[in-house]
């Protein structure tokens, strides 16, 4: 998307998010769940601080989203990430069924839907999200940008 457009709030709460990973020592991620509109559940990145390989941003949003909405399933929902998801995370979106997913750097080297595994366009994936990438992708490519060169 464009500089010269606003984003949209929920990118914009995913990139807080994503700050707030990076001031923890985690890779900024971070990551909104949404429905109808309104923000229902957010994520970042916990890796380190929970000791959980799966506490990617994605998964810890649709956790919460799902324990808010007491169900299992995300039909009505999107979520909106700073990156794009991983095979993972792609997965729990397909099994949570969720209906839009917004995110936006491309990750060429570690992705899962229009990079490496593509689990959305898999014959074994039952449910396939409405993709929308590059929201907000200048903005989330330079947080991670900083924040690896700081460590090298």
């Amino acid at each position: 998307m464009s500089s010269a457009f606003p984003l949209p709030e929920p990118m914009r709460l995913a990139l807080d998010c994503a700050r707030r990973a990076a001031e923890a020592g985690e890779v900024p991620i971070g990551a909104v769940v949404t429905r109808n509109g309104a923000v229902i559940a957010q994520g970042e990145n916990r890796n380190r601080r929970d000791r959980d390989p799966t506490a990617h941003a994605e998964i810890v949003a649709i956790r919460a989203a799902c324990a808010h909405l007491g169900q299992a399933r995300l039909g009505d929902c999107d979520l909106w990430v700073t990156l794009e998801p991983c095979p993972m995370c792609a997965g729990a979106i397909a099994h949570a069924r969720i209906a839009r997913l917004y995110y936006g750097a491309a990750d060429p080297k570690g992705g899962g839907v229009e990079h490496g595994a593509r689990v959305f366009a898999q014959l074994q994936c039952h449910h396939r999200p409405e993709i929308f990438p590059g929201i907000g992708e200048d903005s989330s490519a330079n947080l991670l940008r900083d924040f690896f060169a700081a460590r090298r």
